[in-house]
């Protein structure tokens, strides 16, 4: 399998598969409109005006596992995406990340790239930990999606290449997009 094996569903239900962006750079994210790292939405909107014309494509999976802040339908989520940050890339129908029922794309990712800890620099990394340790108390030594705005970059040839923690500085993210393009 590959990554673009997978097949997944837009906001009013159609199916995509993912062997549609192959020969692209793909940067992958499990999204939120409710979360302290919405703001993120402006910097990767930024990051994508900057690089899609080089053959870059953000594509973004909003999820509803992590405190319940992805609330609304995929095509709300869309909507309010594009009004309010602009966004442009694709936004696809909310899925689950982690568990039973848990996308079989992001089982594949996981098992591609594994949890390596937070960005010990980010201002939010003491609060996120103390809440996934509450969540998971063996968060560290799996590869569960930890939380909202985690990324997965994947090159030209469909490997997955890095995995992004949302602590993580998107300057980093966007050097290393650069470097695949």
């Amino acid at each position: 399998m590959t990554i673009y094996d997978y097949k997944v569903k837009d906001t009013e239900g159609n199916c995509v598969s993912l062997s549609d962006f192959e020969g692209k750079v793909l940067l992958i994210v499990n999204s939120a409109t409710e979360c302290g790292f919405t703001p993120q939405y402006n910097e990767l909107t930024e990051i994508f005006n900057e690089f899609k014309d080089d053959g870059f494509v953000i594509l973004d999976f909003p999820c509803n596992q992590f405190g319940g802040q992805a609330p609304g339908t995929g095509e709300e989520i869309k909507q309010a995406c594009r009004l309010k940050f602009l966004v442009e890339y694709p936004i696809f129908e909310k899925i689950d990340v982690n568990g039973e029922n848990e996308h079989p794309l992001y089982k594949y990712l996981k098992s591609e790239k594994t949890f390596e800890g937070f960005d010990a620099e980010h201002p939010l990394t003491e609060v996120i930990t103390g809440v996934v340790s509450q969540i998971d108390d063996d968060f560290e030594n799996n590869s569960d999606i930890k939380w909202n705005f985690t990324k997965f970059l994947v090159d030209r040839e469909g490997n997955v290449v890095s995995r992004f923690e949302p602590t993580k500085d998107l300057n980093v993210v966007k050097e290393e997009i650069k470097e695949l393009l």
